[in-house]
């Protein structure tokens, strides 16, 4: 299988479309709801969307690895050695998908080198699909590199639309904060900020909002797992965003045994003063 992130991409965007007619057939009808080991939901849905996307990715790069949250964590020993590697979250906002709010989304990525350089986020709801590349050089993928620095879009019902963050300016603030955990640290940020708009949204779509220019920021603090983060971050950034930690550093992957994200905040117009307001919010490696 050619390796060329264009290709790679519209093939897990098939994928990840794919597994979400497979959520809606669920979706239309009864679902019993279990819970996992860490209190998390889960469903039929959940399982369904991971057997799919799973035999579908190992079918297309049978050379590259697939971590799944319903496939289980390879020991860290195992996993530290890969260089590239697909991060899913087969139903992202499992909560959502519970109330029937349809926010809930299908999220793949490609990671290299520890960075998201392909995501793709699919709201089967919506019929709506978010696709982000942010490649850097070649030694992401040697020799088959032939992708633009940055390429981000959306496809829906209206067509296809390029993303793009927006600068910040003399404009106040839009955050997009969860609508299932609200962190006394996000509370404390808005403090800090001058007066702000903010958005409630579930799942990743939080993150599509900064990339589509809607909001200018989305914080998270408290626990969450990489494969929540990954495929957003590979799309914010390709839209000309950045995903930090609260010191400022960029949101990494596979570099720890835990599978948990430090506190992170995703920022549509890196440029603008967001650091004066992070200082002294905690990061909480985990």
């Amino acid at each position: 299988m050619d390796t060329d992130l264009t290709v790679l991409v519209e093939e897990a965007a098939t994928i990840a479309e794919s597994a979400g007619r497979e959520i809606l057939s669920i979706y239309a009808g009864h679902f019993d709801v279990e819970t996992k080991a860490d209190d998390s939901p889960l469903t039929a849905a959940d399982r369904a969307a991971h057997t799919l996307i799973n035999r579908a990715l190992e079918t297309l790069t049978p050379d590259i690895p697939v971590l799944s949250e319903e496939g289980g964590l390879p020991d860290f020993e195992a996993r530290r050695h890969w260089s590239r590697y697909w991060l899913v979250d087969p139903l992202d906002g499992t909560r959502e998908f519970i109330k029937r709010n349809g926010e809930f989304t299908v999220n793949i990525a490609l990671i290299v080198a520890g960075r998201p350089v392909l995501g793709v986020i699919h709201a089967p709801v919506l019929n709506r699909t978010y696709l982000g590349i942010h490649a850097l050089d070649a030694e992401f993928l040697p020799g088959k590199v032939s992708v633009p620095y940055r390429q981000a879009e959306r496809r829906d019902a209206d067509g296809v639309v390029p993303l793009g963050t927006r600068r910040l300016e003399d404009r106040s603030p839009v955050l997009v904060v969860s609508r299932s955990h609200r962190h006394p640290q996000v509370e404390r940020l808005l403090e800090r900020l001058p007066p702000v708009e903010t958005l409630s949204m579930g799942s990743s779509l939080k993150f599509c909002l900064v990339a589509e220019g809607s909001a200018d920021c989305y914080p998270r603090f408290g626990p969450t797992s990489e494969w929540d983060s990954a495929a957003a971050q590979a799309i914010v950034e390709a839209a000309g965003g950045c995903v930090i930690r609260t010191d400022g550093e960029p949101l990494r992957y596979n570099t720890k045994p835990s599978i948990l994200n430090p506190n992170f905040i995703a920022l549509g117009d890196p440029s603008w003063g967001w650091m004066d307001y992070l200082d002294g919010l905690p990061v909480e490696e985990r």
